[in-house]
């Protein structure tokens, strides 16, 4: 249009500000968050240093409506863990973020039936987002959030235990996998494979969260297997790279990086923000990482590569080497059709998959 240039200018105005304190998910203990300060903001990402950090090289970026960020006071008012800082008084120029410039959460109601400690269910693993995992709702907390750990790989003072709302289209009822043919990470060490849900269930003496908590919300996305676009690498959430979308389950897209191995690959919501059209990277003027050659994968595994899997590899699980059919007791017959994904080419938000058919 004649205003391109207008428009996109209206758009590169974004309400956080540089020196803004915020809540953020602690890099190197998820199980708490920590204040970091707005160092700058490009495309509405935003470069977070950790208030302690004296040479404001200790950084995590993130979309500003990312999950992991929240207002002063947050983690205090729903019960979250959280770092302290040794800093007594805020630093000259530094302000709180105002809270309604955060993402808001779907409201919920906890009062009826609810999530509880113990229950089980799948999940996203937030350390090797190439997997989906067994795990374990560890607490819950107000305002509908919970505290997950993943099964067989959680530290022993609950340090790696991470945050996901309830309404987290990263969390799923038990069975999601099989019915949707997607690799389920076994608990580490378990040595019954396959893995099936229901002996499982049965040995560790623990109930499967009810299915009909989880979002069912599945929005007419668009998003086609084979499409290109860019995307955050999250193990390294600087970086944006040139990636492919290679499996479309509900909402649930699987990224692959261009030139990368399929052992870093992403799953990744329809609506998550570190999700960006081809040309926004050049719009913005942030830089994107090109496809990885033959050439520079291998000189670059000594380093960044191993890096990544060092960071990822601690939460890999057995590989799963076939698929059982779920046991019947697993599967509560008027959420079946929740739980049956759509193939891998279907990608509107039709809400017939989550109705009972008739067969």
């Amino acid at each position: 249009p004649p205003d391109f240039s207008q428009k996109v200018s209206e758009s590169m105005q974004y309400p956080f500000k540089p020196c803004m304190r915020v809540e953020v998910v602690d890099k190197r203990h998820l199980c708490r968050t920590r204040v970091a300060v707005v160092e700058s903001v490009i495309g509405g990402r935003l470069r977070l240093v950790y208030e302690e950090s004296e040479d404001r090289t200790d950084d995590f970026w993130c979309h500003m409506h990312s999950p992991l960020i929240h207002h002063i006071g947050w983690s205090r008012s729903i019960g979250h863990r959280f770092k302290r800082s040794d800093i007594t008084k805020k630093q000259d120029g530094h302000f709180d973020t105002p809270p309604h410039l955060f993402a808001k959460v779907k409201e919920v109601d906890q009062s009826g039936e609810w999530f509880k400690e113990g229950m089980k269910l799948e999940a996203i693993d937030p350390l090797n987002l190439s997997t989906i995992c067994v795990a374990t709702i560890r607490k819950v907390l107000a305002d509908g959030f919970l505290m997950i750990g993943i099964d067989g790989s959680e530290a022993a003072d609950g340090s790696d235990w991470f945050c996901y709302h309830a309404t987290s289209p990263s969390i799923f009822p038990v069975g999601f996998c099989e019915i949707n043919m997607i690799e389920l990470t076994p608990p580490r060490g378990y040595t019954k494979l396959p893995f099936k849900w229901f002996d499982y269930l049965r040995e560790t003496g623990s109930i499967a969260a009810p299915v009909k908590l989880f979002n069912k919300d599945v929005p007419n996305h668009g998003f086609r297997v084979g499409m290109k676009l860019e995307a955050v690498d999250l193990m390294e959430p600087r970086l944006i790279c040139v990636a492919t979308v290679t499996r479309i389950i509900h909402r649930l897209l699987r990224i692959h990086f261009d030139g990368w191995e399929e052992e870093y690959d992403q799953w990744v919501d329809c609506e998550s923000p570190d999700l960006y059209p081809v040309g926004w990277c050049q719009l913005t003027g942030y830089q994107l990482q090109p496809p990885a050659s033959q050439s520079s994968r291998e000189s670059q595994s000594a380093s960044s590569k191993q890096k990544k899997k060092a960071k990822s590899q601690q939460y890999k699980g057995h590989k799963k080497m076939t698929t059982s059919q779920l046991k019947e007791e697993l599967l509560d017959g008027e959420d079946y059709s929740f739980l049956h994904g759509a193939s891998d080419q279907e990608s509107n938000g039709s809400a017939t998959v989550y109705i009972k058919q008739e067969p």
